[in-house]
């Protein structure tokens, strides 16, 4: 069995703790681990083979070190150049499994989502395994425990011997009083986006139904170019592969569709009120993260990320301060906080993309001063790691160095640069930075120019594949 993780979602919902270029997977959520190397923990116990992860390409080295650190060897990162939805993801998996294994199950996880009970999920995996060894195409329909109008459902047709069930159909959201008359029948699940199936079954149902899909989707993977450890789909064929989901290419529409129900604590946290759903409360019914005081304040999620923040008189309430954002919404109006992404997007503001922390795959920086030609910044550059060999058209910049050693490229000059020393990079001097120590290389960097965007950087070397 191979484990395929879908990280492609950018969990606009859940802004402006989640980013466009740090979306909701790569977040701990309620817990020490972010949700993609969660979704990877919980299949410990399984008999399985290495993952196959599938990302859009601005996200591949967080992904690669998310794996890093779990010590977990990839079978493959696929890079996506643009998002097409499950299905054309899915097929470059099948495609890349096929490669090296001959006919293996595929185990279908998104990368986001949260499950209590690993011991009831592994259950259900191996009852799923069951059916698909022998031709099924098995979803996991998670057993609802309140009317939700906020998910698809699945509804159950005839008992299968070994725990899984016809799919008789596949329900769009409903309403809210469809949804109750869903729960009291009990032959409704909540479509959990989860799958499991033989590879080779995938392509032909899906050669069936969608052939355009699959013609486009393996020519994006024959053409794909092998970058370090990333495999990068050809973009001009993948933009051409229609953009629609498992659902409906497949699974609607085969006799072969399955569902195995799932009780185990499951949630895709699409919303802050789901998170506060999920989450440990006080005796207010208050999720609370950073620092706060909450007075006379009851059934809230507030997280504080940078600063002091202190309530008083209120309930029912979302509050997420960032270091460059606060949200402050009713509980109730959670779920349409994509349309303040929406508005952001259609202005161009950089929140709906980055956060002030900006992570690289050296290391990280955070923006902390702004002037109108000037700008101050926070680096920590990882042990071992290297910025590119670069210049800057329009500024220079002052290093300071607070914590470590650097050794530092400045034209023709290299030399190192230890605690409270510095050195400055006029404009239009190559250059490049480096950690060659064991402990994080804490320094200060100070901007002045004409122009301060981060496009503007020449590179001419890089050990990322940046140049």
């Amino acid at each position: 069995m191979i484990p395929v993780i879908l990280s492609g979602g950018s969990g606009s919902r859940l802004w402006p703790l989640s980013r466009s270029m740090y979306p909701k997977q790569f977040l701990a959520m309620n817990s020490d681990y972010s949700m993609f190397q969660e979704t990877l923990r919980r299949l410990e116990g399984l008999d399985h083979d290495a993952p196959i992860v599938v990302c859009n390409a601005e996200h591949r080295f967080l992904a690669a070190e998310k794996l890093r650190e779990l010590g977990i060897p990839p079978r493959s990162i696929i890079l996506e150049p643009m998002g097409r939805n499950t299905a054309p993801a899915i097929a470059v998996s099948a495609l890349a499994a096929l490669k090296k294994q001959d006919d293996p199950l595929l185990l279908i996880l998104p990368a986001d989502h949260t499950i209590r009970d690993n011991r009831r999920f592994h259950d259900s995996i191996k009852k799923a395994e069951k059916l698909a060894q022998d031709g099924a195409l098995v979803t996991f329909g998670i057993v609802p425990d309140q009317p939700h109008s906020g998910y698809g459902y699945i509804r159950r047709g005839a008992n299968e011997s070994d725990g899984g069930y016809h799919v008789k159909a596949f329900v769009e959201k409903p309403d809210m009083k469809t949804a109750q008359k869903f729960l009291k029948s009990g032959d409704y699940l909540w479509n959990s986006g989860m799958f499991m199936f033989r590879a080779s079954r995938f392509l032909e149902e899906l050669e069936k139904f969608q052939p355009e899909v699959l013609h486009h989707a393996t020519a994006a993977y024959d053409k794909a170019e092998a970058d370090f450890d990333f495999t990068r789909l050809d973009a001009d064929k993948f933009a051409v592969c229609p953009g629609i989901s498992i659902d409906y290419a497949v699974m609607e529409h085969t006799r072969d569709a399955r569902v195995v129900p799932l009780d185990a604590g499951w949630s895709d946290i699409g919303s802050w009120s789901s998170l506060w759903d999920f989450c440990e409360k006080d005796q207010d019914g208050n999720s609370l993260t950073g620092d706060i005081i909450a007075e006379d304040t009851r059934d809230c999620y507030i997280m504080a990320e940078n600063k002091l923040v202190t309530t008083l008189g209120i309930n029912d309430l979302i509050i997420v301060d960032t270091k460059d954002a606060l949200l402050v919404t009713p509980k109730g109006r959670s779920e349409d906080v994509k349309a303040i992404v929406d508005r952001l997007k259609a202005r161009d503001r950089p929140e709906a993309l980055i956060h002030r922390e900006v992570y690289r795959p050296w290391g990280k920086y955070d923006s902390i001063g702004f002037g109108e030609r000037d700008q101050v910044k926070r680096i920590t550059v990882n042990p071992g790691a290297k910025l590119s060999l670069q210049m800057h058209h329009h500024r220079a910049e002052h290093w300071i160095v607070v914590k470590g050693s650097a050794r530092v490229t400045k034209g023709e000059e290299i030399f190192m640069l230890h605690e409270n020393e510095s050195t400055f990079i006029p404009t239009g001097t190559v250059h490049a930075l480096e950690n060659p120590g064991v402990i994080p290389l804490e320094m200060i960097e100070v901007q002045s120019g004409s122009y301060l965007g981060e496009d503007d950087i020449v590179r001419f070397e890089d050990k990322y594949g940046r140049a």
